[in-house]
């Protein structure tokens, strides 16, 4: 396709009670696991970033319909991930971030592969330090102000989700600028129950792209 070589999903087969015994025997397993997961994230988010690197190279139904199969992939990534965390507090704590970051690539909340890895690996830090450098880089001209207030706002959401207390200015900045399917994503990801209303939300997105 276009020297776009995407990465086939390899679907998760971590639904069997054998395997969501494994990782309820420690810290060691359930430790494998989420290491397991994010690598299985990171090539979802690699394709996506990807197709968008490579968007000027594609006809717009072949960006649509590669798009749509990537979110595809996602939604399944997802159902894997709620089956694995379904009664298991241990895991609930250690991959809820990644769940959330799972729904808002979803619902296209977000849309920058690398905050979407840093929401789900729980790196708040990291989303700060990227902030910054986005700061620097508006100042000197880098960064094109739209997609400096898109990005922003993703991190700004992300770092509020991962409970990082915002300044009063980035909180005024968030209500500004957060759009409707982001402002709808906030309401339907309030607590982890809500994952079939993201996913509803994502279905209606996937459907009005193609009209």
């Amino acid at each position: 396709m276009n020297n776009l070589a995407f990465v086939k999903f390899v679907t998760l087969e971590t639904s069997t009670a054998g395997e969501i015994k494994m990782a309820s025997r420690g810290k060691t397993e359930t430790s494998k696991l989420k290491q397991n997961l994010e690598e299985q994230l990171d090539r979802l988010m690699q394709q996506l970033q990807d197709l968008e690197e490579c968007r000027e190279e594609l006809d717009t139904d072949e960006y649509e319909e590669t798009k749509k199969e990537t979110l595809e992939q996602l939604s399944e990534f997802n159902d894997s991930l709620k089956k694995i965390m379904s009664g298991n507090m241990t895991l609930v704590d250690e991959l809820s971030g990644m769940q959330l970051a799972i729904q808002a690539a979803i619902s296209q909340a977000f849309k920058t592969p690398e905050v979407i890895r840093l929401f789900a690996k729980k790196q708040p830090g990291q989303l700060r330090t990227r902030l910054a450098e986005m700061d620097r880089d508006l100042m000197v001209g880098k960064l094109e102000r739209g997609l400096y207030t898109q990005q922003k706002v993703e991190i700004l959401t992300a770092l509020r989700k991962l409970g990082e207390k915002l300044t009063a200015d980035d909180e005024a900045f968030l209500s500004a600028n957060a759009g409707a399917i982001l402002s709808q994503f906030e309401k339907v990801s309030t607590d982890l129950g809500s994952g079939d209303k993201v996913l509803a939300l994502a279905s209606f997105e996937v459907e009005k792209t193609k009209k």
